[in-house]
């Protein structure tokens, strides 16, 4: 497990709760919401599958926290740079901050793009209203970065940039800090073509 906060670990230490959603998410990226169960997620973290209700109250409960928690970090980190930058800095720290996220955490990115529609409505709510927000964040740093953009081709612009950088799990052909130079640039590169 990390040493620092990820979208999954919040401390410098993993709790059981947190060691459980970081098991669940590499077999759920690996195998599929539906090809594991829960008895694959307990072996995983070495406790039988019925202990893990101590913990959640179902399969679907974990993965509504795991891309709650995954929706809610990418928004905090946008918010924190937001705080302190703007513009050209502050689209340049967005896209930094999220090819650091996709390239550290490729499973919760398989998850998150394979498993949306297996959540339960209020969940699926939740996450759509929290990726709502880290959208509006690009939208208005694409905005400030290039004036001539309207607001619906920003959107558009920053999804596409999304696309484009969560493709990591599958584009491992580069190291990683090659990688990450490289989605950044094509990143910059496309959201200024945005015009």
């Amino acid at each position: 497990m990390p040493a620092h906060p990820t979208p999954l670990v919040h401390g410098e230490k993993a709790s059981r709760r947190e060691q459980i959603l970081a098991a669940a998410a590499e077999l759920f990226a690996r195998h599929g919401f539906h090809g594991v169960g829960i008895d694959d997620i307990g072996a995983a973290v070495g406790i039988s599958g019925p202990a893990l209700y101590r913990h959640f109250r179902s399969k679907d409960a974990m993965l509504g926290e795991m891309l709650g928690s995954i929706s809610r970090y990418l928004l905090d980190g946008g918010k924190e740079l937001a705080e302190h930058r703007t513009g050209t800095d502050l689209l340049g720290a967005l896209v930094k901050f999220h090819v650091d996220f996709a390239l550290s955490q490729p499973a919760l990115i398989t998850v998150q793009e394979r498993n949306l529609a297996n959540l339960t409505d209020a969940d699926r709510k939740q996450v759509r209203a929290l990726q709502r927000q880290y959208v509006e964040l690009w939208v208005d740093a694409i905005r400030a970065t290039v004036p001539e953009v309207g607001e619906t081709h920003a959107r558009s612009s920053a999804h596409a940039v999304f696309g484009l950088i969560n493709s990591t799990p599958h584009n491992r052909y580069l190291a990683d800090e090659e990688l990450a130079e490289l989605l950044e640039r094509l990143a910059l590169g496309a959201l200024r073509a945005a015009r």
